[in-house]
């Protein structure tokens, strides 16, 4: 049994680590958050340590790994905001431990080399979750471009994600590009690695629009050419889920067909566990591609509706 400390256990994705804890057959012992709604921790781990302070949290953890018989934690579970993974995973490594942190591991492509340097002192790893690629049907469709002949056509790809939020997203930690990396990051980064993931080296980025609720471009890969459309604004919605009283729309197509992956999400934060456990866990550098990616697209000068835009932006834009 390994033991667990968790930063950040009252967001949005805590629930599926927890779970995934508990499904391996680990413990959580300490857990950190300024927010104390975290009755989720009851559900797996009632007998966990809780801190609203991190310098409670810190003292707890070192006093671990110095005094208690029971011993030091062996991972650091990471979802807190994205300004702060940085930070934090630094800590897990201090404290002699992995981490395993939700993606982005970091919002700058730069702050990654930092990170593999503490990796190196500290002889601890960092593992990113990046479960799409874990995904049945992504893998599929990866080992499908992989057995294509050199030279073979490359594939064109629609990516459409809305995901609507209400008023609170823009007064939160999201809302702030600073602390989110903006809209192409906080949902869209997964997106962008399994891109890479499925379709190879990337090759040339252009931003058609950025804004704070929407953002859209194109993409080269070396198997593929993208058109991506993001947004949180409900009113990008199609028709038919606002009819439906929906509020997302996930649609990717290759080659004009329909790519179907909603379903096979249910344990994937399980199997990416798994993984870790085994010594088999997505490293820094799997992070990269997608790091620089949206970087580049939060600094680029948007273009407007030319060229190989997502028709979406071709309604939107004069």
């Amino acid at each position: 049994m390994k033991r667990f400390a968790m930063i950040g256990a009252a967001g949005f994705v805590a629930p599926r680590h927890m779970e995934a804890i508990h499904a391996t057959g680990n413990e959580l012992v300490a857990a950190l958050d300024p927010s104390d709604s975290v009755g989720v921790i009851d559900t797996y781990f009632p007998e966990s340590a809780f801190f609203t302070e991190f310098e409670r949290f810190d003292r707890h953890i070192d006093k671990l790994r110095r005094y208690d018989s029971t011993g030091a934690v062996d991972y650091v579970s990471i979802c807190s905001p994205n300004y702060l993974h940085d930070s934090h995973v630094r800590f897990a490594l201090r404290s002699g431990a992995d981490a395993i942190c939700e993606k982005p591991v970091v919002l700058n492509p730069w702050n990654i080399d930092g990170l593999a340097e503490a990796e190196r002192s500290s002889g601890r790893k960092v593992n990113s979750i990046l479960q799409l690629r874990l995904h049945p049907a992504i893998i599929d469709l990866r080992d499908r471009i992989a057995k294509q002949k050199p030279g073979s056509p490359k594939h064109d790809v629609d990516l459409t994600y809305i995901t609507s939020r209400g008023h609170w997203y823009f007064y939160s930690w999201k809302g702030d590009e600073k602390k989110s990396g903006g809209i192409a990051t906080n949902i869209g980064v997964h997106f962008f690695d399994m891109l890479h993931f499925v379709f190879g080296t990337l090759q040339e980025i252009r931003v058609h629009l950025h804004e704070p609720s929407r953002a859209a471009g194109y993409l080269e890969y070396e198997h593929a050419r993208v058109r991506w459309f993001l947004s949180i604004a409900s009113e990008d919605l199609p028709e038919p889920q606002k009819s439906a009283g929906k509020r997302t729309f996930r649609a990717i197509t290759v080659d004009s067909d329909e790519f179907e992956f909603s379903g096979g999400f249910t344990d994937l934060h399980t199997r990416s566990y798994q993984l870790i456990l085994e010594g088999k866990g997505f490293g820094l550098d799997d992070s990269r591609c997608a790091i620089q990616t949206v970087a580049d697209i939060r600094t680029a000068r948007p273009l407007g509706s030319v060229g190989d835009c997502h028709p979406l932006v071709r309604c939107r834009t004069p």
